[in-house]
């Protein structure tokens, strides 16, 4: 028993955890800044929009091709084992079923299968530091969809197992006998049951109509998943369990390293209060070990001298479009969300900076907090406290290489496109990346007020860096008539924007990830550890009994039935014993490796003042700034095409859903243009879709 279930460990779990490995050793020597020029291939086609529709959304080839595939699976899978059923149908002992009813059991039976198959997946999608995803280019907050629509898959095929099952009983009169019995062998109905009503409460809970409507009921129900996957247990037995294990073992692992790098709290350090409710938080992260102090000489006129101070070297880096988890305890103890990283790592060492638009319960319990201490008359404001998971961000920039971008923003949207062009400004001085050469920047805003999210990039706006690149910034405002204000005159006034700083009592900073090699170790020795526990759990709790000669000559029948003496749920508990077990050991492990690593930290940087609002100098006339009304994307993209001619252009678009369907129907529709012409001189458009939540 002990070599079947770790053989079966190897075959059905282990690939899924090789594959994380190896993934995370590829991720750790792929090259993050873009080096070459975007391909025209067919790989590059695959990636751009081919069904936009309202109700699926927006659909590239490849996720086509990748549904279709898993479908046919599905479909193959179903009827090699349901014509296998057919041919060889055995009555159910218990059950006096006639050959129509044991024919429905059986169909019943295998759509179970199928509930199995979306479940092994179904964990995949929202891994964070351990993320398969990140392989394809896919972040966090894009593979979400996939995870909803793996378990609504799951949760239609596991209601029609148990529904079926249910009626045959129903109809054969032995629903009360079969309903309620926990059997000492083989499938355990009420544990079946217990987690087809859990993941049906899940389900409904995560209904958009609810979830956004009332986001803490949905939270906390979905925290459910943990009994769900216990009765599941129970339910299918130890070997289907190792079909779906992979994904649980990975999913747990990443929690707890989550839970682990959000440990100790960091503090706020300032905060910036914008018109139509959104805040700017600055946050403190790792600047990395001091080295020893450099003479380095800037600004070099006559009232200024060479200065000294400490270079920081190997700190906190991220990408651009990156995101964190942010939880505050004053507000909720167990809320998490997500936001956009506005900063850039290689212009700033010291702190990272968001922008949170208030608009849920939770951003307006944040908005009247940071109120609160401006209204208030004390000379230091208190410590906010807050956790962070992250941050969470794509591999490479391989999506920065293109010839030229067009960035299409609505409102609050804007957040991942701060941080692509301080990146691009910040990247020119190096020659050996390449990065866009011209830069459009399309704002939809409903307000003009909302300028002043552009205000950390405001000096690229009044003063092009270098030649190298060029930016021009184009701003729709939708609900506000004919104005004579301009772009510079919303970004200088600094009425519009308040600022306060807050007390530090915390010499914590955000650390980030661990390695990727470092995360690929602790996920090898965790599988090993497991395998370990279970031989050995295995060893102890059932334990192979010595045969005697005349034993040896027993009947088959007879070998069966002493096989059965152990129940079947003893090997569903060491399972989960196991795995509690060397997840707990690995996250000792983590834990003590964080310590060391905090222990070695210098303090953040505490801010004497609030981040200073940017003054912009002379603007650029061909800046827009337009009112009453929405952008004409086909002018806009036919415009692009006469100024880029035979370029590369990168479409990249955050914003409502309605806003990106428009756009991607733009770019789907000149990109078949392409296609069809197969003329290299003229632009082909390469659409990205950010999805993220502020």
């Amino acid at each position: 028993m002990n070599d079947i279930l770790g053989l079966n460990f190897a075959v059905s779990t282990f690939p899924v955890i090789a594959l994380a490995i190896i993934g995370f050793i590829y991720l750790h020597l792929l090259p993050r800044k873009p080096r070459i020029r975007q391909a025209r291939s067919s790989a590059t086609a695959l990636s751009n929009p081919l069904v936009v529709n309202s109700i699926v959304g927006i659909l590239s080839s490849f996720e086509i091709l990748l549904v279709f595939l898993f479908v046919i699976f599905l479909v193959w899978t179903y009827y090699a084992r349901i014509s296998n059923d057919f041919k060889k149908l055995m009555p159910v002992k218990s059950l006096k079923l006639n050959t129509w009813q044991l024919k429905y059991l059986r169909v019943a039976t295998r759509f179970g299968l199928l509930a199995e198959a979306c479940l092994a997946l179904l964990l995949l999608p929202i891994l964070r530091g351990l993320s398969l995803f990140r392989l394809l280019g896919i972040q966090f907050e894009a593979s979400v969809r996939y995870h909803i629509w793996l378990g609504t898959a799951m949760i239609f095929f596991a209601t029609i197992h148990g529904g079926s099952t249910l009626f045959v009983w129903g109809v054969s009169q032995h629903i009360q006998d079969e309903m309620w019995r926990w059997q000492k062998t083989g499938r355990i109905y009420l544990a079946g049951e217990i987690a087809l009503v859990t993941g049906l409460v899940m389900w409904i809970t995560s209904l958009p109509q609810i979830r956004r409507k009332k986001f803490e009921f949905f939270y906390y129900t979905h925290h459910l998943y943990i009994i769900f996957l216990i009765f599941f247990l129970f339910h299918a037995g130890d070997r289907h369990f190792y079909m779906v294990f992979g994904g649980i073992f990975l999913f747990g692992l990443d929690k707890l390293l989550r839970f682990i790098q959000s440990r100790p709290e960091a503090c706020i350090l300032s905060a910036r209060v914008f018109p139509s409710k959104a805040i700017e938080l600055i946050l403190p992260k790792h600047a990395g070990k001091a080295s020893s102090p450099c003479k380095v000489t800037f600004m070099r006129n006559i009232y200024t001298t060479p200065k000294f101070f400490v270079i920081p070297i190997a700190g906190l880096k991220f990408t651009p479009t990156s995101v964190i988890f942010m939880k505050i305890p004053s507000i909720s103890k167990f809320q998490w969300h997500s936001f956009s990283i506005t900063s850039s790592s290689s212009v700033d060492d010291q702190t990272m900076s968001l922008v949170v638009k208030c608009e849920g319960e939770w951003t307006s319990s944040l908005y009247q907090m940071i109120h609160a201490e401006l209204d208030s008359d004390a000379d230091q404001m208190r410590c906010i406290p807050v956790a962070i998971e992250g941050p969470y961000g794509p591999a490479t920039m391989d999506f920065l290489r293109y010839d030229s971008l067009l960035l299409v923003a609505g409102g609050i949207g804007i957040t991942p496109f701060l941080s692509i062009l301080q990146e691009i400004a910040s990247a020119q001085s190096n020659r050996k990346y390449r990065f866009p050469s011209k830069v459009q920047l399309i704002y939809v805003i409903k307000s003009s007020q909302e300028i002043c999210l552009l205000n950390s990039i405001s000096p690229l706006l009044s003063n092009q860096p270098s030649k190298k690149w060029h930016l021009t910034l184009k701003v729709f405002v939708t609900q506000e008539e004919q104005s004579s204000v301009t772009v510079r005159e919303v970004l200088n006034d600094l009425s519009l924007v308040r600022a306060v700083r807050f007390g530090t009592q915390s010499n914590y900073a955000v650390n980030g990830l661990e390695s990727l090699i470092w995360m690929a170790a602790l996920v090898g020795i965790t599988s090993i550890l497991f395998v370990i526990f279970l031989i050995s759990l295995n060893h102890i709790f059932v334990p192979v009994e010595k045969k005697l000669p005349s034993e040896k000559l027993a009947a088959p029948s007879e070998k069966v039935v002493s096989k059965e003496k152990t129940p079947s749920w003893v090997a569903d508990l060491i399972i989960l014993s196991s795995f509690i077990i060397a997840i707990t050991g690995s996250t000792l492990m983590a834990i003590l490796l964080r310590w060391r690593r905090l222990k070695k930290q210098t303090p953040p940087v505490s801010l004497n003042q609030g981040k200073a609002v940017q003054v912009l100098g002379p603007i650029e006339e061909e800046h827009e700034i337009n009112f009453g009304g929405r952008p004409n994307f086909e002018e806009i993209f036919s415009e692009l095409e006469k100024e880029t001619a035979g370029s590369d252009i990168g479409v990249l678009v955050c914003g409502p859903e309605s806003m990106k369907e428009s756009v991607a129907k733009t770019s789907q529709r000149k990109s078949q243009c392409f296609m069809m012409n197969a003329n290299k001189d003229k632009p082909y458009f390469n659409f990205h879709s950010l999805n993220f939540t502020f």
